[in-house]
């Protein structure tokens, strides 16, 4: 196989954002295999108004490789690249559901439709995404092709015996759609102990105060602590109402612990069989699968083990290839 170049354009990350992009892509540089040099390319400004957009786009354009890589968020560095040498990866369609209708159009020009119409091949990190996209937009289906999310290195196997009395919950992410103010409810009266990853709001503080739950708090973690976490926990509750994918599924069975998760979005999707699916709008949903995972022995050791062969569809390893087969069709075309 004769040498190519990829570059793999990213944002600028914010200062208190989430690096789950980046961290995703450098673990994929670092298994290419040796015919495919990569070089990373980080926009000078946070992708924030038209005038530092327009400089990133531009800068963009002189930065090119045999394969160009956008690598998400920044769907508009496409617009000055070389059409048939350009992957665009949309890990979610979430800003479509901005309140203002305004805005919502604007998104889905220079978001979607433009960068889509910009890229020769589109990766997506699920079905659902992919569903999302061609709910919005017009496009070929055979243009976006799922290449999933992995699990990354430290997430294996940690026996722990259940705690049935006093169960460790484990729940990642405050944002709006983590949905925690219903997992709160949810769990009132729930002898449990509640450990949340992700910084709370004023609302947050007080739902968990008035429903007297037993709780800590963490955020700026590293990878490492989040792992310890995970070790700690008895159950993740990843009762989501919206998801462009869901790592934390994957990195609580390969841990082998339960999950109870949502039955919409892509959450089943990811989950396969080693998930107690739960309507996320519906509190008394929520509470009977977190139970039901306490209390019935022989149906949380069999969301465990299918857990932990579902997490073998997810492997680093399996993913690359599929990049790297991605990478030479385009080279060839």
């Amino acid at each position: 196989m004769k040498d190519f170049t990829v570059i793999f354009f990213q944002r600028k990350p914010r200062t208190y954002g989430n690096f789950s992009i980046e961290i995703l892509f450098e673990a994929i540089r670092s298994k290419l295999p040796p015919f495919i040099h990569s070089k990373t390319v980080i926009s000078k400004y946070e992708s924030n108004g038209l005038w530092k957009r327009i400089y990133n786009t531009i800068e963009a354009y002189f930065r090119q490789g045999d394969i160009n890589h956008v690598t998400g968020d920044v769907h508009f560095l496409t617009f000055l690249l070389k059409k048939k040498k350009t992957i665009l990866t949309i890990h979610d369609c979430g800003f479509m559901n901005h309140p203002s209708r305004v805005a919502r159009q604007i998104l889905k020009l220079f978001w979607l439709k433009f960068p889509i119409a910009r890229s020769e091949l589109i990766t997506v990190v699920s079905q659902a995404t992919k569903d999302d996209i061609l709910k919005h937009i017009s496009c070929n289906p055979k243009k976006i092709v799922v290449i999933p999310n992995f699990i990354l290195p430290g997430f294996n196997l940690f026996p722990k015996e259940f705690n049935s009395k006093q169960p460790r919950l484990l729940h990642i992410g405050t944002a709006p759609n983590k949905n925690l103010e219903r997992l709160i409810e949810a769990i009132q009266g729930i002898d449990c102990q509640l450990d949340i990853i992700g910084k709370l709001n004023e609302r947050q503080f007080k739902l968990l105060n008035n429903y007297n739950i037993q709780y800590t708090n963490y955020y700026n973690l590293t990878e490492l602590e989040i792992i310890q976490r995970y070790h700690q926990c008895d159950i993740l509750t990843f009762v989501s109402t919206f998801e462009g994918f869901g790592v934390p599924i994957l990195e609580a069975q390969a841990i082998e612990r339960a999950v109870i998760t949502s039955s919409i979005s892509s959450m089943p999707e990811v989950a396969g069989d080693g998930a107690c699916l739960v309507d996320p709008y519906n509190v008394i949903d929520i509470r009977q699968g977190i139970l039901r995972i306490i209390k019935d022995e022989e149906y949380r050791n069999q969301i465990i083990y299918k857990g932990k062969e579902n997490v073998k569809h997810f492997k680093l390893e399996v993913i690359i290839k599929q990049y790297v087969n991605l990478y030479e069709q385009l080279l060839h075309s």
